[in-house]
């Protein structure tokens, strides 16, 4: 078989449609995002297919229709890939610049084929635009080769400054002929080698969009297993993994860490009293005070059952007393509606310093759990500072 336009467009055509299946029917167990942006990509491949069978079947359609339609549906899936890209990204859409590039392009091609044929000012039209849906593309996936988990990123990048170099190529080609083809359907080495060529780019895209999704799921996962399902901050595991990093911060810079052990008083007795339900619900309204106490840089979790752990970077002994008593005066001036009941809550909070010189955080830990017993014995509703 002589690999002309024709074939080789229908050789794209049905790789672009098996990647669709591929991609439509290959999403699941993902946040929405993820699968609204990969299946929005599946149909645009359903369009890049539709285009390159109109072009590998052309002798059947008048070449006007072939071009039109074949255009409109080209230009239509680089404006959803935009679009498609970015929410997998969980980016802004930019679909109002994708929808003008697209009219824009569509225009510019009807008029150079239509009311002024003109072949390559037609192609050099329709491929300013396809680089400007290109650079968009790169603009979403910039920076992403630079962090290690998102690799993914940098081959998608890679495969729309690829696209780009290639329109450059053609153009520069076209320009340089003495007698440029009069349509991409006609028989020469530069139509020949750019329809091969441009039917790459949808397999390499496709893998990277199927890469993405594959470290979208992976993250989902590596987060669920450290945030706690009830009040939404890091549970244990989060919490050691963020221990050693801010101590590792604290030993370069030479400072401290501030740790609090936050305990709510008698809440055995709203389990009891109200049921789990309402007192998952004192909770989440606890977490929440404590987490409008705190700086940017501050990390709070739940260590287990009321009881909860905040981390505090580069504070000092004073500083970190005062915040403790922030978060106890927020709790204890917090009303509860319970079953139509008012209640009030009171927490007791052990506090103690990490310096950068220890080995880990299990001893500072250990000292704010002494702290917090002696809170309790005082008399719960108070802050206690571990004396070493």
């Amino acid at each position: 078989m002589q690999l002309n336009v024709e074939t080789l467009s229908l050789i794209n055509g049905g790789q672009a449609l098996v990647l669709a299946l591929m991609l439509w029917f290959g999403t699941h167990d993902a946040s929405s995002h993820a699968i609204n942006g990969l299946r929005l990509r599946a149909a645009a491949l359903l369009m890049e297919a539709g285009s390159d069978l109109i072009l590998a079947f052309g002798t059947s359609i008048s070449p006007l229709h072939v071009l039109l339609i074949g255009n409109t549906l080209n230009l239509a899936a680089q404006a959803v890939t935009i679009i498609s890209l970015r929410m997998l990204l969980q980016r802004p859409l930019r679909w109002r610049e994708a929808l003008l590039l697209g009219i824009g392009a569509w225009i510019g091609v009807t008029y150079f084929s239509t009311a002024h044929p003109d072949y390559l000012l037609r192609v050099l039209w329709g491929s300013f635009f396809l680089v400007c849906n290109n650079a968009l593309n790169i603009a979403a996936l910039w920076g992403g080769c630079r962090k290690r988990e998102t690799r993914a990123q940098c081959l998608l990048l890679w495969t729309y400054v690829l696209a780009i170099a290639l329109l450059v190529w053609r153009n520069a080609w076209l320009w340089t002929l003495p007698v440029p083809p009069g349509g991409i359907s006609v028989p020469s080495q530069v139509n020949s080698i750019y329809v091969l060529l441009f039917g790459i780019q949808p397999l390499l895209a496709s893998i990277g969009f199927l890469l993405l999704y594959s470290e979208i799921l992976q993250r989902d996962l590596f987060d669920q297993a450290r945030i706690d399902p009830l009040t939404g901050v890091i549970n244990r595991l989060g919490l050691l993994e963020a221990s050693e990093a801010l101590l590792a911060g604290a030993r370069r810079r030479r400072e401290s860490i501030g740790v609090l052990l936050i305990d709510a008083d008698h809440f055995k007795s709203v389990n009891d009293r109200f049921g789990h339900d309402d007192g998952d619900r004192v909770l989440l309204e606890m977490v929440s005070n404590i987490r409008r106490m705190l700086r940017a840089g501050d990390l709070v979790g739940r260590v287990g059952g009321e009881e909860f752990l905040v981390l505090s970077p580069s504070v000092k002994e004073s500083d970190l007393l005062a915040l403790a008593e922030r978060i106890r005066a927020a709790i204890e001036r917090t009303v509860f509606a319970i079953a139509g009941e008012r209640y009030s809550l009171t927490v007791s909070i052990g506090a103690a310093i990490a310096h950068g010189s220890e080995p880990d955080m299990m001893a500072a830990r250990r000292r704010a759990d002494i702290a917090l017993y002696e809170a309790k014995r005082a008399g719960r509703n108070c802050v206690m500072i571990s004396a070493h």
